[in-house]
C-alpha cells in the first residue's frame, strides 16, 4: 500500500525536559510535551476551523473508520462518540483511558477530540478489511508498525486537510476530524467483521441495574436505563454526553477480562505503555436488557472477530445498537 511521506518533527522543548511525574498523569494519555503542543512528531496541523479543502485523491469505501479519541477530562465532552457502532476503552499510561470508536454504519460530520495510536490497537484492528485509522500521531519508534500493518493510517500527516483544530478546548485536545474528508461513503455494517451476534437474549442472567469498571485512574459505569432500553454512560463519575448534549447510551456493555501487560513502549516521561492482548480466550460480562451475563470470549487469531458464549458453550446475542467494549485486566 503506498504511503504518503511521513512528516517528522524532532522539536523537543524546554518544558519537556522539565516535566515533572504530576504532568505525566495529565499528559500520559497521548505523547504530548508538557505544553500540550504536539501528540508526537507526526502531527502537523494549524489551529482555525477548518484545514482547507477536502483531501486530494479518492475517498476510501467499504471498510470501517477507526478513530482514536481522547478521553482525559480535558478532552470532554467528546464529538460524535454517540454515532459509534462500537466504542472500545482501553487502558494507557498513567492508569488512565483511551477510547477506539469504529463507525461503519453512520458517519457523523465531525469526531473528536482525536488523539494518538497505541501498539494495542494493531492487533485490534485485524479483525476488519483494511480499515481506516484516524490518529494524531503514535510513539516514534511504533510508526513504522502502524505503516506495515493491513490498515490504512490517517492520520494528519496522511490526511491533513481532513482534520482541523478546534476553538473549545486547548491543544492537544481539540483535534478534530471530518470523516467524510477519508471516506467517500458509509461503509455499512457488512463492514463490521467483529464476530458480534445480534438478536434475542439467551435464557437466564440475573437482574443488574448498574456496573462499574476501575482502571488505575479511570472508571467507566453504565447505569439501565428502563425508559430509553440503554445503559447510560458515565466516566470517572460524570455523565458522558457530546457536544450537542446528547447522553451516551450503549444497548450492549462487555466488560471483557484480557492480560493486560507493559510493551516495549514508553511515552516522553518514560512511562510504559501497557498491551491489552486481544487474542486469546477468557471470562467476560455481557450487560443487555437490565441484566448481567457471565460469559467466555474466544479470538483465535488476529484477524478473526470475538466469539462470545455463554457458560454452556451457546452463542450470546447482543441487543442492536452501539456495543460498549471495556477492557479490564483478568
Amino acid at each position: 500500500m503506498a504511503r504518503r511521506q511521513r512528516k517528522r518533527n524532532n522539536t523537543m522543548t524546554a518544558a519537556l525536559l522539565a516535566a515533572t511525574v504530576a504532568a505525566s498523569l495529565a499528559f500520559a494519555s497521548g505523547c504530548t510535551t508538557p505544553d500540550g503542543r504536539l501528540d508526537n512528531g507526526r502531527e502537523n496541523v494549524p489551529d482555525g476551523t477548518d484545514s482547507g479543502s477536502p483531501e486530494t485523491g479518492t475517498p476510501r469505501t467499504g471498510s470501517p473508520l477507526a478513530v482514536k479519541i481522547d478521553n482525559v477530562p480535558g478532552a470532554r465532552p467528546q464529538t460524535g462518540l454517540d454515532a459509534a457502532d462500537i466504542v472500545y476503552a482501553e487502558q494507557v499510561e498513567g492508569g488512565l483511558s483511551r477510547l477506539m470508536a469504529v463507525y461503519a454504519t453512520k458517519l457523523p460530520k465531525t469526531i473528536g477530540p482525536v488523539r494518538s495510536a497505541r501498539e494495542s490497537d494493531l492487533e485490534l484492528l485485524r479483525q476488519f478489511n483494511d480499515p481506516t485509522l484516524a490518529f494524531s500521531g503514535a510513539q516514534g519508534k511504533l510508526l513504522p508498525l502502524i505503516d506495515k500493518a493491513p490498515l490504512h493510517p490517517a492520520s494528519p500527516a496522511d490526511a491533513g486537510k481532513a482534520y482541523y483544530r478546534g476553538s473549545d478546548k486547548p491543544t492537544p485536545h481539540n483535534l478534530y476530524l471530518r470523516p467524510q474528508r477519508l471516506l467517500a461513503a458509509t461503509p455499512g455494517a457488512d463492514a463490521l467483521t467483529t464476530g458480534f451476534r445480534y438478536g434475542a437474549a439467551p435464557e437466564g442472567g440475573k437482574a443488574e441495574l448498574t456496573r462499574t469498571v476501575r482502571f488505575p485512574a479511570a472508571r467507566f459505569t453504565f447505569d439501565w436505563s428502563k425508559d430509553r432500553q440503554r445503559w447510560l454512560v458515565s466516566m470517572d463519575g460524570t455523565p458522558t454526553v457530546t457536544t450537542d448534549g446528547k447522553r451516551v447510551a450503549a444497548s450492549t456493555v462487555v466488560v471483557q477480562y484480557v492480560e493486560v501487560r507493559k510493551s516495549a513502549y514508553r511515552d516522553f516521561l518514560g512511562n510504559n505503555t501497557p498491551y491489552t492482548k486481544t487474542v486469546g480466550s477468557g471470562t467476560a460480562k455481557v450487560l443487555r436488557d437490565g441484566k448481567v451475563f457471565d460469559a467466555d470470549w474466544k479470538r483465535p487469531a488476529a484477524a478473526d472477530g470475538t466469539e462470545f458464549t455463554t457458560t454452556n458453550g451457546t452463542p450470546l446475542n447482543f441487543a442492536k445498537g452501539q456495543v460498549w467494549v471495556v477492557f479490564t485486566k483478568a
